[in-house]
């Protein structure tokens, strides 16, 4: 595959990502993760009751998980290091009369917001980072989350074919960054949905409690 052939929208040779890849992604279309909707995984935990209290939409894009968990009456704040992509979430939120606070903010440094959430819902951040990013990552989560808190994940897995988007997620990946002070309670196979052909990916979506 040449570069200009690069189905997940963003320009280079696929690895991993520099934030401003993204701003770029946002400011030039739509990028083929940004479906205008949220993600059907996320939708049914949200039928299912499974947002509760404060809620964080991690690399929240354009703003559609924090939007639906501001629908059902919850504090919702998301962030994004695309500013592009958060002034697009802050449009969406006023068309649509709905009170949720968006921050052009590193998910890299959520110590840095020095908050605490419930509920944190990641729809394809965790994989586009290297080990040592997810480390951080998890650090951050920490630090955002009392004892009984939820991050749910959403993100390619190893069953989806070929080499295009982001790098595939083990389970035992999953496992492992989550081993110390969080307990992993399901990871199940799902789709993620895209807006090219064949319209989804194989994904895991895994439900992890701050311990």
């Amino acid at each position: 595959m040449t570069e200009a052939e690069r189905p997940d929208g963003l320009s280079g040779r696929r690895r991993t990502r520099d934030p401003g890849d993204f701003d770029v992604a946002y400011a030039t279309g739509t990028p083929p993760w940004d479906i205008g909707r949220p993600q059907p995984a996320f939708r049914a935990l949200a039928d299912d009751g499974r947002l509760v209290g404060r809620v964080l939409d991690v690399g929240c894009g354009t703003g559609e998980h924090a939007l639906l968990a501001a629908a059902l009456g919850l504090v919702a704040t998301g962030v994004d290091t695309s500013a592009t992509a958060i002034a697009i979430a802050r449009r969406k939120a006023e068309e649509r009369a709905l009170h949720a606070r968006f921050l052009v903010q590193d998910a890299l440094d959520l110590g840095a917001l020095g908050e605490s959430f419930d509920t944190v819902l990641d729809c394809g951040l965790f994989h586009v980072f290297d080990d040592a990013d997810r480390a951080t990552l998890v650090e951050g989560l920490r630090a955002s989350m009392p004892v009984g808190a939820r991050y749910h994940l959403l993100c390619f897995s190893d069953a989806e074919p070929g080499d295009w988007g982001p790098r595939r997620i083990r389970q035992e990946e999953i496992r492992r960054a989550f081993a110390d002070g969080w307990r992993v309670e399901t990871i199940e196979p799902t789709s993620l949905e895209v807006t090219i052909d064949p319209g989804h990916a194989h994904a895991w979506l895994a439900a992890i409690v701050r311990a």
